[in-house]
């Protein structure tokens, strides 16, 4: 619910005129609005009050023809921003932003209509998840390359990073993404202000290239969102920070392999070089290297190779190391380079999927999935399944329409980070876990699943019984574990048994997870699985 009701009142004090650019409509219905010569009617009529604003328009949609407040129901608000949808794109311009206010038990909403199609999302689209020990720069580094803006030293750029709960009301973009920032043919395409939608929406629509990050937690206490946040999204490539003033940290090494478990392509950025000398550089660069020769990598100096070597062989096994501080911008012209030109890695082919990862309700539009849609394309009027519920039954819904950084669009594929509004569910049942896929397959609910796993840390052994927290994809649910030979040691790899404490979910064959309880931690692939009802 906007509180900037003076946009609303200054709409209504401009009022309707032949030549202006706003326009007030009551409600917009399929079955009336779209029948007949209605629609190119209709969509004339936008395209004028479009022309008239210079590019832009307003449409008041709740109020009567003499700018009353009349106020309409949930449902109708929502069909109404479909029917506006379709005539925005009949007039080739797309709804930019939309505002709604509470009146009369109602809703009264501004919709921004603004000239060109609908953001075309078959540009490259890279994904980098980010991790780190708490107070390592991370979120700071990110927030410097995004605005292209050095920080203050005391975290300015790492404000723009600082997502509050309330975030999930301000609209129906999913926000897992934290940063975005993009390349077109003159180089970085900055945001002027992360926390402003309409900054971060006009990056997504100029660039040519975007970069998205999914930023991590990197207080220990929350290992499991930082888990969530890497295995739970179609990622291209890890970026993990290590500060030049602490080194490697537990925490650094927990992060680490989750990233690599994963058979995530992962860079390291050393941080805050600014606050040591080149000596403590050159010590520091040289302990980064022993760790990832430990984990069997093989660390890449990129101030000693070049960049040109970091693009072509980051890998399975290599893994480049880039000295940076967000003080001096030192080094984030080659992060820039690195994330301009290295290849897209995750691969969507496929039926459509995408695992939930967060749910809210927004008004006039109702229940939002939001999520990375991990394959195939969904698009607005997609009929879905949604589960499994709690049951192990799927719910039919439909895809009223779809964002992604606050950008609305007709369709997104495979790597997109988006919120879907969806008609046949209430908010309360869509829970994280669930998944949506295409209503014509005939998906089978899984309890329980064979796995392959290593154990990373753990004081003594796992043997029956032990119940890990397993995390796959943006699953997050405790499990039992039933190891083939009774039992793992530390550093054992081996076939266990693992099922859901609670409920069941959609899982398959060749899937990863992570499984973790108190310091215990390990990693997984599913090898075999057994529907629900078996």
């Amino acid at each position: 619910m906007s509180r900037n009701r003076a946009l609303l009142e200054r709409a209504l004090e401009r009022g309707e005129e032949d030549g202006g650019n706003v326009e007030f409509k009551e409600r917009l219905l399929q079955s009336v609005h779209l029948e007949g010569g209605r629609r190119e009617s209709l969509a004339a009529q936008l395209r004028h009050r479009v022309l008239s604003g210079d590019g832009e328009a307003t449409y008041v949609v709740g109020v009567t023809d003499d700018g009353g407040l009349a106020g309409i129901d949930a449902d109708t608000f929502s069909e109404s921003m479909d029917v506006l949808s379709l005539l925005a794109e009949e007039a080739e311009c797309h709804i930019a932003d939309v505002q709604t206010w509470g009146v009369n038990e109602g809703i009264v909403g501004i919709a921004k209509i603004q000239e060109g199609a609908v953001l075309e999302t078959d540009d490259q689209h890279v994904v980098v998840g980010t991790a780190g020990h708490v107070d390592h720069g991370k979120s700071t580094l990110v927030g410097s390359l995004v605005t292209g803006q050095a920080d203050d030293g005391d975290g300015a750029t790492r404000a723009f990073l600082d997502v509050q709960p309330h975030e999930v009301e301000r609209g129906l973009s999913a926000d897992l993404s934290y940063a975005v920032y993009g390349f077109d043919e003159d180089g970085p395409v900055h945001v002027r202000n992360p926390n402003r939608k309409q900054d971060r929406a006009e990056v997504v629509e100029a660039a040519d290239r975007l970069v998205s990050f999914v930023d991590t937690v990197g207080h220990e206490p929350w290992l499991r969102t930082t888990i969530r946040g890497l295995v739970g999204q179609k990622l291209d490539y890890g970026l993990l920070t290590i500060a030049a003033d602490d080194g490697p940290t537990r925490t650094t090494r927990e992060h680490l392999g989750v990233l690599l478990a994963t058979d995530l392509p992962t860079i390291v950025a050393i941080t805050k070089t600014d606050l040591v000398d080149d000596d403590r550089i050159d010590e520091l660069v040289l302990e980064v290297e022993r760790l990832l020769r430990e984990v069997g990598k093989s660390p890449l100096r990129v101030s000693r190779h070049g960049v040109e070597a970091a693009i072509e062989e980051i890998g399975d096994t290599v893994v480049p190391i880039v000295e940076t501080s967000a003080m001096t911008m030192a080094g984030l012209d080659v992060l820039d380079e690195l994330f301009d030109r290295l290849p897209k890695t995750a691969r969507g082919e496929g039926a459509f999927r995408m695992y939930v990862d967060r749910s809210y309700s927004v008004t006039g539009v109702g229940a939002v999935a939001s999520g990375t849609v991990m394959r195939g394309a969904v698009e607005a009027g997609d009929d879905l399944l949604l589960g499994p519920m709690a049951d192990g039954t799927f719910r039919e819904v439909e895809v009223r329409s779809i964002e992604m950084h606050y950008h609305r669009v007709d369709r997104a594929k495979a790597g997109r980070i988006v919120g879907i509004a969806l008609k046949g569910v209430k908010e309360t049942e869509v829970e994280r876990g669930m998944v949506l896929l295409p209503a014509d397959t005939d998906p089978s609910p899984v309890r329980e699943f064979e796995a392959e796993v290593m154990v990373l840390n753990h004081p003594t052994r796992i043997g029956d019984g032990y119940e890990p927290v397993v995390h796959l994809e943006t699953i997050g649910e405790a499990a039992r574990f039933t190891p083939e030979n009774g039992r793992l040691l530390p550093g054992d790899s081996g076939r266990t048994r693992v099922r859901f404490k609670f409920r069941s979910y959609l899982v398959e064959e060749g899937q990863k997870f992570v499984f973790r309880e108190g310091r215990s931690k390990g990693v997984g692939t599913v090898t075999e699985v057994y529907p629900a009802d078996q």
